[in-house]
C-alpha cells in the first residue's frame, strides 16, 4: 500500500489490520515495515493486492507548481503500476479521481463520460488511468480504478470542515434559492468497496466511479448540520440574480464572495454510482445522509 498517511490510508490500514491482512508499506522515506518509491520499483515484491492511494491532491491555495502533478500522479503511479505487473499479484487498487473525468457535470457522472480534465490536478491522474488501461496484463491479473467524489469520514479536516464551522455559528447561509445536488463518498463505503474488490475475485477490471447512493443539496447538507447541533439553521432564499449581482461585484472590489466561489458552492455534480454496484452485486453499507451525519458528529 502507498499512502498509509493520508486520509483513506490510515482508515484503510485500521480497517484491513482489523481483517487480519499482512500489510507492506511504499513511501518516500525508509521506515520500519515500508520501502521508499525506488526499491518498490527495483525489486520483485512478494504481495497479492497491490493498493496505490498516495497521489498529490488538489492545491487550493495554488502554491504548487504543475511538476508536482505529474511527478506523483503519474510518474509514481507508472512506477507502482510496473513492479506490480513484475510481481506474482493478482489485483491492482488504483485510487484516482471523479476529476480525472470532469471538473463540470451537466447531469450524471458516468464511466461513459469522455474524460476532459481541466486542472493539472484531473489532467495527471487521467495520465495515470491511460497508462494503466493500456498496459492491462493477460495472464490472470486484475487492475481496478476507484473514481471516488469528495471523500469524507470522522475527523477530515476538508471542505465539509468549512461549511460544519459556518452552519454551527449559526451564521445564516445565503444561497437557499440555489438548489444544486453534489455527490458525497463515506469512507466506510469506500472501505467496503476495496475489501470486496479483494475478496471476490469474479469482478472485472475497468474504472468505477464510487459514490454514496443518493445526492445531496447544500441546504440539505446545511440542515443535517443543524440536527447534529439540535439547532434549526437560517437558510435565505435571496433572489439568485441578486446573488449573482453581488458576486460580480465581489469580482471588482475582492470581496469574499465572488463569481468563482459562488460556483462551486452553488453548483451541482452528481456521481453515478451504479456500474460499481452491479459489479459488487451487493447495497453499499451506509447512507449518504448516515455518512454525513458520522463526519458531522466528529466535529462537534
Amino acid at each position: 500500500m502507498t499512502g498509509k498517511s493520508g486520509f483513506v490510508g490510515q482508515n484503510l490500514t485500521k480497517y484491513l489490520k482489523s481483517k487480519g491482512f499482512d500489510l507492506t508499506f511504499v513511501g518516500r522515506e525508509k521506515e520500519n515495515n515500508q520501502l521508499t518509491w525506488d526499491e518498490v520499483g527495483d525489486s520483485k515484491l512478494m504481495a497479492d493486492v497491490f493498493i496505490h492511494l498516495a497521489g498529490k491532491a488538489h492545491d487550493l491555495k495554488k502554491v504548487s507548481s504543475s511538476k508536482e502533478y505529474y511527478e506523483v500522479n503519474f510518474e509514481l503511479s507508472k512506477k507502482i503500476f510496473d513492479a506490480f505487473l513484475n510481481s506474482d499479484a493478482k489485483l491492482f487498487i488504483f485510487l484516482s479521481s471523479v476529476k480525472a473525468a470532469a471538473d463540470e457535470v451537466a447531469d450524471e457522472l458516468t464511466e461513459e463520460h469522455s474524460p476532459n480534465p481541466q486542472t493539472h490536478y484531473g489532467k495527471s491522474k487521467l495520465m495515470a488511468e491511460d497508462y494503466i488501461m493500456t498496459h492491462l496484463p493477460a495472464n490472470g491479473k486484475r487492475v481496478v480504478i476507484l473514481r471516488p467524489c469528495m471523500i469524507h469520514g470522522p475527523y477530515n479536516k476538508g471542505n465539509l470542515n468549512l461549511l460544519y464551522n459556518l452552519a454551527s455559528k449559526k451564521i445564516p447561509w445565503p444561497l437557499g434559492a440555489f438548489e444544486n445536488k453534489r455527490s458525497f463518498c463515506s469512507i466506510d463505503n469506500l472501505l467496503f468497496v476495496v475489501l470486496e474488490l479483494m475478496n471476490q475475485k469474479a469482478i472485472p477490471s475497468g474504472i468505477y466511479n464510487i459514490a454514496d447512493d443518493e445526492a445531496l443539496s447544500t441546504n440539505e447538507v446545511i440542515s443535517l448540520i443543524g440536527e447534529i447541533n439540535g439547532v434549526k439553521p437560517k437558510i435565505w432564499i435571496i433572489n439568485s440574480t441578486i446573488i449573482q449581482v453581488v458576486s460580480r461585484i465581489g469580482d471588482f472590489f475582492k470581496l469574499p464572495l465572488n463569481s468563482e466561489r459562488l460556483k462551486k458552492l452553488t453548483e451541482s455534480y452528481i456521481v453515478s454510482n451504479r456500474k460499481l454496484k452491479f459489479a459488487i452485486g451487493k447495497s453499499f453499507p451506509v447512507s449518504s445522509r448516515d455518512g454525513l451525519r458520522q463526519t458531522f458528529k466528529s466535529f462537534s
